[in-house]
């Protein structure tokens, strides 16, 4: 799967910088490995705003944990994922998403036989903000 964004941002807030605006995807982004079987692509790192794709393989799960300021959308491209809040367990099927809060204890979690692929969102950055649980 090859995705293509593309974004305008900036640094300082309502300023478009047309210096700053340039197609990225999974070839062009930081890739990182989480969990020791999860990858992960930064397609935008900014301190106000984090976009990362994400492939969670069958059997993989995070850390609970919460962040103290970042608001996070997960958005499933293909796949079933599960997060799990403190209140439930909710089943994410590709072209769906869910919204998580500051604060709100969750978990990512693949029970599927095939790899999830997502996208997080979050606002201001989650870099530095993120608390776990277990």
């Amino acid at each position: 799967m090859n995705l293509m964004f593309l974004f305008t941002f900036s640094v300082r807030r309502n300023t478009r910088m047309s210096d700053r605006t340039a197609p990225v995807s999974r070839s062009s982004a930081r890739h990182y490995t989480w969990a020791n079987v999860c990858d992960g692509w930064r397609l935008i790192d900014t301190p106000g705003l984090s976009v990362v794709e994400e492939r969670v393989p069958p059997g993989a799960r995070e850390t609970r944990h919460y962040h103290n300021e970042a608001r996070q959308f997960f958005y499933v491209l293909s796949g079933t994922a599960v997060v799990g809040t403190e209140e439930r367990e909710h089943q994410i099927p590709a072209g769906s998403g869910i919204e998580v809060g500051p604060g709100v204890h969750h978990k990512f979690m693949n029970r599927s036989e095939e790899d999830v692929v997502f996208l997080v969102i979050s606002a201001p950055s989650m870099k530095a903000d993120r608390v776990d649980m277990e």
